[in-house]
């Protein structure tokens, strides 16, 4: 009996749910520590740290577990929800700690709502084709984009590169994503670079959250 249906995929995403746990009570110890935080900061940063964690656990519980395949399709539809969650998770922070006014809610809000519409949509169709789904996250990722300005001014250079840098890993990734073929064999691919690349995204933007947001609570 084969004990895990997708080893690599699942053990480097275990790895992400561990220390996505770890960098979550850093970031809560380091508001506690530097006694400057807000109800704001506090709940922006557990829900950026517990998406994290969501993800991660669910993507590797997806990959790892063999069981039947309505399980195995529900775990599916879980673990592509997740990445909803964790779009608009890591918009939280910046929302609510760095951006002000009509850029602090108007971007949370449509964030939010986009993503409880992505859940919606993969729960109805998980087959939709790849590109389709890489398309909706990477869109989402990139609204920040239009909050440039604001961005700048808050964070300054240094913060908007890792916030850039990890939108363009996340996208590359994603590009690794839509070139996996349905139902191919293989101990290390397309899928497994992608995940990779995932963790890497999720640095940048931990950094970006650690060294330059919560300074701003």
């Amino acid at each position: 009996m084969k004990k895990f249906r997708e080893p690599v995929s699942g053990f480097t995403h275990l790895f992400g749910a561990v220390v996505s746990l770890v960098g979550l009570v850093a970031l809560l110890y380091k508001q506690l520590t530097m006694g400057k935080y807000t109800s704001f900061s506090i709940f922006a940063t557990l829900v950026f740290g517990l998406s994290l964690v969501f993800l991660y656990t669910a993507s590797c519980t997806y990959h790892l577990v063999v069981s039947k395949e309505g399980v195995i399709r529900f775990l599916r539809k879980l673990d592509h929800s997740m990445i909803f969650i964790l779009i608009a998770g890591t918009y939280t922070p910046i929302c609510l700690i760095a951006l002000e006014s009509y850029w602090r809610w108007g971007i949370f809000f449509t964030i939010w709502t986009l993503a409880i519409l992505g859940i919606i949509f993969k729960f109805l169709w998980i087959d939709c084709p790849s590109w389709l789904s890489a398309t909706l996250y990477v869109g989402m990722g990139w609204l920040a984009i239009i909050a440039f300005s604001p961005l700048l001014r808050a964070i300054g250079a240094a913060g908007v590169k890792y916030l850039l840098l990890g939108g363009i890993l996340y996208t590359v990734g994603a590009v690794f994503y839509c070139l996996e073929k349905n139902g191919t064999k293989r101990t290390f691919g397309a899928h497994e670079i992608f995940h990779i690349f995932v963790l890497l995204g999720s640095l940048s933007h931990y950094w970006l959250v650690f060294k330059y947001i919560l300074t701003l609570a």
